[in-house]
């Protein structure tokens, strides 16, 4: 590949359509004889339905149809428990959707759903998450596939003759994905076909369920997604509103569109799960590692496992002789978890990075340098080297824009006024992957091209990336390039997320650049269409699996209000090393945006739940409080020129979480070196300062 268009910023192809209004999302598609769905959502925790009264709500002006297990269309099968709805009468948790109301105005749907009147035999519940709970299990495989547990050397034996050791319990509670699009589709059938506008993740994988779920070819499903408002995760499969959608569209044999609301988002689309997580740490005095071991403890629900991967953080970022992971999960009735964020790194590197920093104050050794000092060339878990691994030149370089040579190390050494002021680190790694994709160009008369890829672009600036890419795989400028993206009729391509779609799409998207530019050289007949069509799988699974990690380091410096206990961010630094940068403008937003859920993770965050009745009590973004724009003062992301020839065709390391794994300790540890109290268990908000030392 040419050095061109890559590496050159460049705002978003998109960017216009979507500040002024064009760009169109998955509820804002027109349709002839469009309807409206609303969901209603069940009462009790645990049960059955065993009557459904729905005389009112269809005397209701404008509703057509209450569609409830007794006479919603039958699904085929089912890829998962959790798309398995309105087929029986069974409540596995509260909130969880039980019928649809569809009427010719959103209102109307409203409305008639308010008057469907349901009665439940229920019966007993659980649905809190301890670390004795009886249901604790260990589960078979953790998401996605990786070992439930681990064991290098000795831990018992190598921790209990360590010279300095540390032992904590770190707690984190739910958090939920809150897109700014909701979950949403626009669903119609014809003639036996089904065209879906849906805000999804993967339309491939989404029309692959869709089909299978209604027993329908896949070319009979179109699933279109060209814009997405965000997803975080939480629209990495077919989710229930397009399925919903869909038996109602079928149901009353109109187009019906729906929107679940942001209260109804809550849970049953997924969440991040709580977690309990004990780290052990041991050292010599030194500060360098003899021993390690990471206990997770999460839930998940009655009806599909689902384990998040928290303590397979710790078995790659530092180096030890005894090495222990493992992971406990217990069935409760409560809906699925499912991924967020950085799934299983996120908490897990909260947990692992705050120990780091306790061993850190154990051995009196600033806590730069004893991440330097456990560094490692060699993967402690597959035991084989990195393709590349620059977490201390992320460390060093953040410390050194940071001013961090300047902190006095002593808790509570800076006051200004009635402000405490701290400062705290923490590493970060994500995994570096890539999956097979395929790709499509067509050279057109007039010298422009066609690119074509169902990838997906969920904010993230992956269309213009992908764009980027294409230009310089066919050595021409970006302006001679167009780009389609977002509907399962293109060639398939995987799902965003896992910070591997640019990877994985780029590779197509160049090696069918590759294939034009040699039909090309061959010669075509004049006014000729010429296309190239790859598919990666081939290339992809001959390649050689090796250890392929994304690094950072954040800094952060907080200020603590002695008199009422309220924590703010002065500024928080975040130095990466992620391979190639495509466009640095969409990049620093991604990593910008991943410290900023992290500080959010660590100040703000946390679902309240009501075990009584099974529910989150702040299911809204009234209640349940994010980071915004003023709780951010100063915050900055660098990358380093990293080049890995033993990654992708583009030498990518993908950037979507590694700007998340770690944050939260960062600011956790920099609360302590503020106050000189450890709060353990997020988020750390000021009710949990009060009456302690640190504010005296």
């Amino acid at each position: 590949m040419s050095a061109g268009a890559i590496g050159q910023a460049h705002p978003r192809l998109e960017g216009r359509a979507k500040v002024t209004g064009t760009a169109r999302y998955a509820m804002e598609y027109p349709v002839d004889g469009v309807t409206y769905g609303w969901v209603v959502q069940a009462a009790v925790v645990r049960g059955r339905i065993t009557h459904i009264d729905t005389t009112e709500a269809l005397a209701s002006p404008g509703v057509l149809a209450v569609v409830h297990h007794g006479n919603a269309p039958r699904l085929a099968t089912t890829p998962g428990p959790n798309l398995w709805l309105l087929q029986d009468p069974a409540v596995h948790y509260r909130g969880q959707y039980v019928a649809v109301v569809v009427a010719t105005t959103l209102e109307a749907a409203r409305e008639g759903a308010q008057l469907v009147r349901i009665e439940y035999d229920a019966g007993p519940h659980s649905t809190v998450l301890t670390d004795d709970h009886p249901g604790l299990y260990k589960p078979d495989h953790v998401n996605p596939a990786y070992p439930t547990d681990t064991a290098e050397g000795d831990f018992d034996a190598g921790y209990a003759a360590a010279q300095v050791r540390v032992d904590a319990t770190y707690q984190t509670p739910a958090y939920h994905n809150n897109p700014m699009e909701p979950h949403a589709t626009t669903a119609q059938w014809t003639d036996g076909r089904l065209l879906v506008h849906d805000s999804n993740q993967g339309a491939t994988s989404v029309r692959a369920t869709l089909a299978e779920l209604f027993d329908v070819p896949r070319e009979s499903v179109r699933v279109i997604a060209e814009h997405v408002g965000g997803g975080f995760g939480s629209k990495g499969y077919a989710k229930p509103a397009v399925v919903l959608a869909a038996l109602a569209a079928r149901h009353v044999d109109r187009p019906v569109k729906l929107a679940l609301t942001r209260q109804q988002i809550f849970g049953p689309i997924g969440y991040r799960t709580p977690t309990i997580q004990r780290v052990r740490l041991a050292a010599d005095t030194d500060g360098r590692l003899t021993a390690i071991s990471h206990d997770s403890i999460s839930q998940t629900s009655q009806i599909l496992e689902y384990t998040e991967s928290v303590a397979v953080y710790t078995r790659s970022m530092y180096a030890a002789p005894h090495r222990r992971t493992s992971h406990r999960v217990t069935r409760l009735d409560v809906p699925t978890p499912f991924w967020m964020r950085a799934p299983g790194e996120c908490p897990g590197a909260y947990a692992l990075e705050s120990a780091m920093d306790e061993l850190a104050v154990a051995t009196g050794i600033d806590p730069v340098e004893l991440r330097i000092r456990n560094d490692t060339e060699i993967d402690p878990d597959q035991g084989a080297p990195f393709t590349s691994r620059n977490l201390v030149a992320c460390l060093r370089e953040g410390a050194q824009r940071f001013g961090w040579a300047d902190r006095n190390p002593t808790p509570r050494s800076r006051r200004e006024g009635r402000f405490l002021i701290g400062s705290g680190v923490a590493g970060s790694a994500y995994p570096s992957e890539s999956v097979p994709a395929s790709a499509r160009i067509t050279a057109r008369p007039d010298g422009s091209f066609l690119v074509q890829i169902n990838a997906t672009d969920i904010g993230t600036g992956a269309r213009t990336a992908l764009w980027l890419v294409a230009a310089d795989a066919l050595q021409v400028p970006p302006e001679r390039v167009e780009i389609r993206i977002g509907d399962s009729e293109l060639p398939a391509a995987p799902v965003a997320g896992a910070s591997m779609g640019t990877s994985s799409w780029s590779w197509a998207v160049i090696r069918a650049g590759e294939a034009l530019r040699g039909k090309l050289r061959d010669g075509v007949p004049p006014d000729a269409e010429v296309s190239a069509e790859v598919d990666t799988s081939d290339e992809l699974n001959a390649q050689a699996k090796k250890p392929k990690f994304a690094y950072g380091a954040q800094f952060v410096e907080v200020r603590v209000d002695t008199t009422t206990g309220e924590i703010r961010l002065n500024r928080m630094l975040g130095v990466f090393a992620a391979g190639r940068i495509v466009n640095p403008t969409t990049a620093r937003s991604q990593l910008i945006g991943g410290m900023t859920m992290g500080v959010s993770m660590a100040l703000h965050e946390g679902g309240l739940f009501d075990e009584r009745y099974g529910d989150w009590v702040n299911h809204d973004l009234g209640t349940y409080h994010i980071t915004a724009c003023a709780d951010v003062e100063s915050i900055e992301a660098y990358w380093l020129d990293e080049r890995d020839d033993e990654l992708n065709a583009a030498g990518v390391k993908g950037i979507g979480e590694v700007g998340i794994v770690g944050a939260a300790a960062a600011v956790a540890n920099a609360v302590y070196h503020a106050t000189g109290v450890r709060i353990r268990d997020l988020p750390i908000q000021l009710d949990k300062l009060i009456g302690t030392s640190a504010l005296a």
